[in-house]
């Protein structure tokens, strides 16, 4: 059984990411928060046994702190959220993997524990799904690809979950929620260690 642990980074540059915390503190804060974001999420892939995958959003960047001994590094495609991920999964199940699982990299509760047991869930579930706060999700994962998840979505929305839900419901998948964390999108929801 192969398992592919895939990762969507920004390239850490002043003013590109993390644009709502930026509007509620400034963009040097912004940076400053989501590379700590970046070492975090970094530290739990590094812990956690699988294929693992940073896809970057800009630029593959040869020289940064994600070791090519322990991550296979490619570029997200071009256009939506959606397609980006869609692609991610078609890439590493093109490649051999049994199962996957997609995380972002702004949320400071996510560990390699977690990931593990939403692997684990995949035994006997076809989805896996962490819901985050803001109606989205940190997490998704599955054993074969299926598009319409990935389709007809606002990605910013608080609808996301909902309709991601119904769609792999209405197709008959089984689906397993975990439990829900925040991603760290406004100043309060920056660890109290981080401010």
């Amino acid at each position: 059984m192969k398992q592919a642990l895939i990762t969507f980074i920004r390239n850490p540059e002043l003013g590109k990411g993390k644009t709502r915390l930026a509007k509620d503190s400034s963009k040097e804060y912004a940076l400053e928060i989501y590379i700590k974001l970046l070492e975090h999420t970094r530290k739990v892939c590094t812990q956690t046994d699988a294929e693992r995958y940073v896809f970057y959003a800009d630029y593959i960047n040869a020289e940064d702190e994600w070791s090519t001994d322990d991550f296979q590094k490619r570029l997200q495609l071009d256009g939506g959220l959606g397609e980006k991920m869609k692609d991610a999964f078609s890439t590493v199940f093109s490649e051999g993997c049994d199962k996957a699982i997609i995380i972002g990299s702004d949320c400071p509760d996510i560990s390699s524990e977690l990931i593990e047991n939403a692997f684990k869930e995949l035994n006997s579930n076809d989805f896996v799904i962490g819901p985050s706060n803001d109606g989205g999700y940190y997490l998704l994962g599955m054993n074969t690809l299926f598009s319409p998840i990935f389709e007809n979505k606002t990605w910013s929305a608080e609808t996301v979950l909902e309709e991601t839900v119904k769609d792999i419901s209405n197709a008959g998948f089984s689906i397993k929620l975990l439990k829900p964390l925040t991603d760290v999108d406004h100043l309060e929801d920056v660890p109290q260690k981080w401010r």
